[in-house]
Formats: structure tokens, C-alpha cells, sequence
């Protein structure tokens, strides 16, 4: 009918929220927009990497290039990267590094003077802007008697024996997954459908304990249980159901068809997201909702292309399939 809304107010609640974990629900929308969401988190928001490499003495066992693709990979802490411009896109340098708005130096000086064996880590990596530095992963490390050590690690770059040196100069800087996968903040990110189950209690009745044993366990996942003292099998767990059907496959062997119901809600998603440490998992749902909605209004001003053009550059084109 002319004139009626299909748009609704997606919301989210947080079940478990730590610096580089994240486990929310997101009710009120649509598989569409839930893949956005997932595909912008790990593609679409800008961190801060080691772009640029330049050995000045290297005298270790690893080659030059492989040192340069190692350190890309170190993440780095990138809270300001929203606010940093695209080194393609600065004008106020011309891209070696000393630039304030797009990029940020490192430095690193290491020889091997004894006969032990010297790891040269991302702890050896000094930086020019003490905002963007290696994350820190070992506030402390437990041995094997679970003592705590506040013992040197960090990421491994190479290692190094008596007389061998590693300098070199880095630049960081901006960019998205989409380019590499070196300035993606996301180790993982993922989202189920919440499954809703229901099962069929007079049906259920009409089993042996036995028989409510071997249906409960050909769950692959601790889906169900028996009570103790009622003998009633109930849902401990749903999200643990992995829609795998083997409970219903088990029901149907045993000649009881419609034994449990399970079903997906189209409307609700459970999302688990990992970082790698360069943002923390809140600011980094917080930076793919605000680039969600920058691409889809590039889309609503896509009709006027030179509007478009003005406001979003490149992305108003390349929404619009240019």
C-alpha cells in the first residue's frame, strides 16, 4: 500500500563484552544487513600497518622481503586511525613518511653481542607517535606451575646470533582489509541465526530412558539434558545447536517424526567478533556502524551523481558501480 513503511529499528545487546572479544545479539533486521555489518568489520575498518620498509643493515637469516612481510603483519594500536587521511589521498606530504596527518615512523637498532640467541621482537620497534604502537599481548605470561612472569616476548620478528644486526626504518600506515589483509582489525567475525526449539513433550513421553538417552546423545553439541528427577529432556542450551539435524535424523530412526521442532529466527543474529588487538571490539562495531551508514548514503545521493561525487569521492562512484 502506498505510503507504508517497511523500515525497522534494528537492535543489539551486548552478552559479553572484553577489549578484543565481542558477543552481541542483533534483533529487528535482516540476513542482508547483518552480512554488512559482518563484512564491514573485517574489510571496511581503517587500522594502522607497516607499509613501507627500508633495511639499512641486515646481516640475519631472513631476507629482506620476508622481514618487511613480517612486520606488516604486527598490529599495531590504531584508535586514532578514523581520524589519520590515506596516504594516497594527503596532501601535505609527499608520502616518505614525515607526516603528521597519514603516517607514522619506526625505528628499529638491534645487534647480537653474546652467544645466546637474541629475539628481536615488536617490543624493539620504537615509534614516532606514542599512540600507535605493537599491541601489547603479555601484561603477563603463565609458566608451568602457573606462576605469573612479567618475562620479555612480544611478537617474533627474527632472531639473531653473535654479530648479526637488524636495522631498519618502517612506515606505518592507514588502511583498510580491503587492500590487505594486514590492516584488517578483525581475527574473526562471525553470526548464527538464533535458533528457537521446541520439543514435543507428549511425544517425548512416549520413549524409554533409554531411548531419551540415545536421542539426547546423538546431539553432536550439549543441545539437551534429562532432569535427574523429573526424567523430562529440556534445552540447555540453543545456541550450542549447530543445525546440523542430527537430533531430528535420530527422531525420525526412531520412528518419531515431529519429536522436536527447530527453526531459525530470520530477525535475530548472534554475532561473535575477535579483534586482533589494533581496536578494541567495541570501537571497532562503533567504526563499522559509522561506515555502514556513510555507504548508504552514498547510495540515497546516488542519483545525484555530482552531489555524490563531492561528498563521497571515489566511494560515491564506486557505490554507484563507477
Amino acid at each position: 500500500m502506498e505510503g507504508l513503511s517497511y523500515a525497522r529499528m534494528p537492535r543489539v545487546k551486548i552478552r559479553e563484552l572484553k577489549d578484543d572479544y565481542c558477543k552481541f545479539e542483533l534483533r529487528d533486521t535482516d540476513v542482508s544487513m547483518a552480512n554488512a555489518l559482518r563484512r564491514v568489520m573485517i574489510a571496511e575498518v581503517p587500522t594502522i600497518a607497516i607499509d613501507l620498509v627500508e633495511i639499512e643493515v641486515n646481516s640475519s637469516v631472513l631476507i629482506d622481503e620476508m622481514i618487511s612481510h613480517r612486520l606488516g603483519l604486527i598490529p599495531l594500536t590504531s584508535e586514532r586511525a578514523m581520524s589519520m587521511r590515506f596516504s594516497r589521498d594527503c596532501d601535505a606530504c609527499d608520502g616518505d613518511g614525515q607526516c603528521e596527518f597519514c603516517s607514522v615512523e619506526f625505528h628499529l637498532r638491534v645487534k647480537c653481542m653474546t652467544d645466546n640467541t637474541l629475539d628481536v621482537t615488536s617490543k624493539d620497534l620504537y615509534s614516532s607517535d606514542h599512540t600507535v604502537v605493537p599491541v601489547d599481548f603479555d601484561a603477563t605470561t603463565t609458566t608451568d606451575d602457573n606462576n605469573t612472569s612479567n618475562a620479555k616476548s612480544g611478537i617474533i620478528i627474527v632472531k639473531l646470533r653473535r654479530g648479526q644486526e637488524l636495522r631498519l626504518r618502517a612506515i606505518a600506515r592507514k588502511g583498510i582489509g580491503k587492500d590487505h589483509a594486514k590492516w584488517s582489525p578483525a581475527a574473526t567475525v562471525s553470526f548464527m541465526y538464533q535458533p528457537e526449539i521446541h520439543i514435543n513433550d507428549d511425544l517425548m513421553e512416549t520413549l524409554t530412558l533409554q531411548e531419551k538417552r540415545e536421542w539426547v546423545e546423538s546431539s553432536p553439541t550439549h543441545v539437551f539434558e534429562i532432569d535427574p528427577v523429573t526424567q523430562q529432556v529440556t534445552v540447555v542450551d540453543a545456541e550450542a545447536y549447530t543445525y546440523d539435524d542430527e537430533v531430528i535424523k535420530k527422531a525420525e530412526a526412531m520412528g518419531k517424526p515431529g519429536l522436536v521442532d527447530i527453526t531459525a529466527k530470520q530477525d535475530s543474529f548472534i554475532f561473535t567478533v575477535e579483534t586482533t588487538g589494533a581496536i578494541k571490539a567495541s570501537q571497532l562495531f562503533l567504526n563499522a556502524i559509522e561506515i555502514l551508514k556513510q555507504k548508504l548514503d552514498a547510495v540515497r545521493l546516488s542519483e545525484d551523481t555530482v552531489e555524490a561525487d563531492d561528498q563521497f569521492g571515489e566511494l560515491g562512484a564506486h557505490m554507484r558501480g563507477g
